[in-house]
């Protein structure tokens, strides 16, 4: 019987083995998130997870699930919208991840409506019609089975919730891609190594996201899901896309 396998990166692996290696990555480059986010996109960033923010449609009083919630860039600003009688849970695969979170957010002061969950993706660990909103910003890609994760979102969601996955994406301005893979390929790998004394864990990335779906792809899986609605939105020339769907 051939064994499943999956890519990590340009890698194929097996199936099972994918998760702690994408776990490698993430505990080598935790401390030296922000600072990499910050300098590979010359802090664009921010602008993204603000327009994702603008899409959510988050109210006082909501409940959200921020998933790969990293080191807190939007539960930070969702648990603002939603205030002390909504919650953010932060829910995060990786442990180093959410220890770097929550310090951030204490030192922040920003704590008293948020939670954190160790929870795969693909098995998230909430009832049904749990969540107003789910997000989940740059952690789709490192999931080994994608559409199972977004069938597990779907069932937390509560009915009229929706779900916002921001992501990595295909250029769609011609000329973007060969500038992109330039950039991508050859000074990604040097800034990891040069900031966060890490090329391989950057090269990674650069290769995990020409491995992702392209925006069509993405959407039909959200619509496989359940997800009714199903949109996306462009960022930076399609580089980045916010992909948005409802459960009625």
């Amino acid at each position: 019987m051939t064994e499943k396998t999956t890519h990590f990166g340009y890698e194929q692996v097996d199936w099972n083995e994918k998760q702690r290696r994408v776990a490698g990555v993430f505990d080598s480059v935790a401390d030296n998130y922000d600072l990499m986010n910050d300098a590979m996109s010359l802090g664009i960033h921010r602008l993204w997870k603000r327009f994702a923010i603008e899409r959510s449609g988050a109210r006082p009083g909501q409940r959200i699930l921020d998933l790969a919630g990293g080191t807190g860039d939007l539960a930070a600003k969702l648990s603002r919208i939603v205030g002390p009688t909504g919650e953010v849970v932060i829910g995060d695969i990786n442990a180093s991840m959410l220890n770097v979170g929550r310090e951030r957010l204490l030192d922040q002061g920003v704590s008293g409506n948020i939670r954190f969950v160790q929870a795969n993706a693909e098995t998230l660990p909430f009832p049904e019609n749990s969540f107003d909103c789910i997000t989940i910003g740059f952690g789709l890609r490192n999931v080994t089975d994608k559409q199972k994760a977004l069938e597990s979102m779907y069932g937390v969601l509560k009915p009229g919730g929706r779900v916002l996955v921001l992501e990595f994406s295909k250029p769609v301005v011609p000329g973007l891609k060969q500038v992109y893979d330039l950039y991508s390929f050859r000074l990604l790998p040097m800034m990891g190594r040069l900031i966060a004394r890490d090329e391989s864990s950057y090269r990674y990335l650069a290769e995990s996201i020409r491995m992702h779906p392209d925006q069509e792809s993405l959407k039909e899986m959200m619509q496989l899901a359940g997800f009714e609605d199903c949109e996306y939105f462009n960022l930076s020339g399609g580089i980045v896309a916010l992909h948005r769907g409802f459960r009625y």
